[in-house]
């Protein structure tokens, strides 16, 4: 039988944590003066009483976070963080329409990036800092934070950490689930500090500098600028960009072993070997296209390519340049980037590459044993052989994958939106990239799309950051069986 309290207790404290972080946009609310200050001080203090609320009511029954509250808490945690992190939008009448407002913050808490704001550097300052803290919550996810104060609710967090723990991997950084919260948000706070202090320096405007920081580390793209990167065209701002968003993407065991100096088992990983060779490959590939369509300088075309090479493997969608201007080959080159995401363990998007790599050496490794059909044809990563059940596993969250995208397309082109624009919209949106090809290309925006198709575009950015399982796992009557 599925426990109510443990999963009203964290929707509780997630209320309380998004409420305090609200609070967070008030000091630049009040220096900018930008009126924006009391729909975000009342937003706060909503979810603030909500979470309030709900810590009172004794409900009862075992405090245990088990497989299935564990799911169910993810779920509703994301539902219950989006729906109330609109409230700013709202009451400050930035984006008045309710579908509009959800998208925007879904799109924030994904790390997504799309956007229906057609006017971002009107939009008052305090409102924005909180859009672009809506992608640093997102980031690693405000529950694996919470997993780290479990023991103060009585609560333990394995359940919930392996439920909402973006990739596949299992990799731990230590052996207790608090510690390896506790490490990975040490290592995500610390490299957007990190970050905010370089572009400071670059010569970004504090402001500037943190919104920026907070949605690198976070893969998520919002910028403060129409332009988005392109506003700021200068290599010492753009490069610590490029390294950050790159860094982003890598598994974060894999960061955690390289700041301790443990390089052999930073390079061990193929995953990581393959993402290193796939953004060189591609930048080679891309700046000698480029520079054959175009009479930039070769440092401005190799940096725009490498730029947005990483901005879309990584899911960031940040954007230095309207890629679709290059050449069409290059627009497809794009749009296939936007299934392949980075690491696993990262804060990015996609559907990562460990599972490209397992799915393209399992299809390599079938030759053989069609040759071989008595050998035993085991399939390796970093040294250790893949079990079926994880392979399985892995084909079958690819299928559902494209299924999705193929039913998200039709849909949206039923609706009324072309086919070009309604395959960009859906592959960004499921893969939480931002910008896509078409009508939402990385010039344009979403504000033009019926509501019914944003709320949709909303649900697969949902399923996309939550890795489809966690979602539809809900939707089967397994899931609701005792036994």
């Amino acid at each position: 039988m599925i426990q109510i309290r443990p999963i009203a207790r964290v929707l509780a404290v997630l209320l309380v944590i998004i409420g305090g972080l609200m609070f967070s946009a008030l000091p630049f609310s009040w220096y900018y003066k930008s009126g924006d200050a009391y729909p975000i001080f009342y937003s706060g203090l909503i979810c603030l009483l909500s979470g309030g609320i709900l810590l009172a009511i004794p409900f009862k029954g075992d405090t245990h976070v088990k497989k299935r509250e564990g799911y169910l808490i993810v779920t509703l945690g994301w539902l219950v963080m989006t729906t109330f992190g609109a409230l700013p939008y709202l009451l400050s009448g930035i984006i008045p329409n309710v579908a509009d407002a959800w998208f925007e913050t879904v799109s924030g808490m994904t790390t997504t990036g799309a956007s229906v704001l057609t006017d971002i550097e009107a939009t008052p300052e305090g409102i924005l800092f909180w859009r672009s803290m809506t992608q640093w919550i997102g980031g690693m996810g405000i529950i694996v934070l919470t997993v780290a104060i479990f023991p103060l609710l009585g609560i333990g967090g394995i359940e919930l950490f392996v439920a909402e723990a973006p990739g596949p991997t299992s990799d731990k950084l230590h052996p207790r689930i608090r510690e390896t919260a506790k490490r990975l948000w040490l290592i995500y706070v610390a490299l957007t500090g990190t970050l905010c202090l370089i572009l400071w320096g670059a010569g970004m405007t504090f402001y500037d500098a943190i919104n920026h920081a907070l949605t690198t580390m976070a893969t998520g793209g919002f910028s403060t600028k129409n332009a988005s990167m392109a506003h700021y065209d200068v290599p010492a701002i753009q490069y610590p960009i490029i390294l950050f968003m790159f860094l982003a993407g890598v598994n974060y065991t894999v960061i955690y072993y390289g700041l301790k100096g443990r390089f052999r088992k930073v390079w061990a990983a193929d995953e990581f070997r393959a993402y290193l060779l796939i953004v060189g490959v591609l930048t080679v590939l891309v700046t000698f296209v480029v520079s054959r369509h175009t009479d930039m300088s070769f440092e401005k075309t190799f940096r725009d390519s490498l730029f947005q090479i990483v901005s879309i493997i990584t899911t960031t969608g940040f954007v230095s340049v309207d890629y679709t201007k290059w050449a069409d080959s290059m627009t497809l080159l794009f749009l296939v980037l936007m299934f392949v995401g980075a690491c696993a363990g990262s804060t990015a998007g996609g559907i990562k590459i460990i599972r490209n790599l397992v799915f393209f050496k399992n299809s390599f490794l079938e030759f053989k044993r069609i040759v071989h059909p008595r050998a035993l044809v085991p399939l390796k990563l970093n040294g250790q052989i893949i079990r079926g059940r994880i392979i399985t596993h892995i084909i079958i969250f690819l299928l559902l994958y494209l299924l999705l995208f193929v039913l998200g397309a039709i849909v949206v082109t039923g609706l009324g939106v072309d086919m070009l624009t309604s395959i960009g919209a859906v592959a960004t949106c499921l893969g939480n990239v931002g910008p896509g090809i078409g009508k939402v290309g990385p010039v344009d925006n979403f504000a033009w799309l019926p509501s019914e198709i944003k709320v949709i575009l909303s649900l697969l950015m949902l399923l996309g950051r939550l890795e489809i399982f966690t979602i539809l796992v809900l939707f089967t009557p397994y899931f609701w069986k005792s036994n």
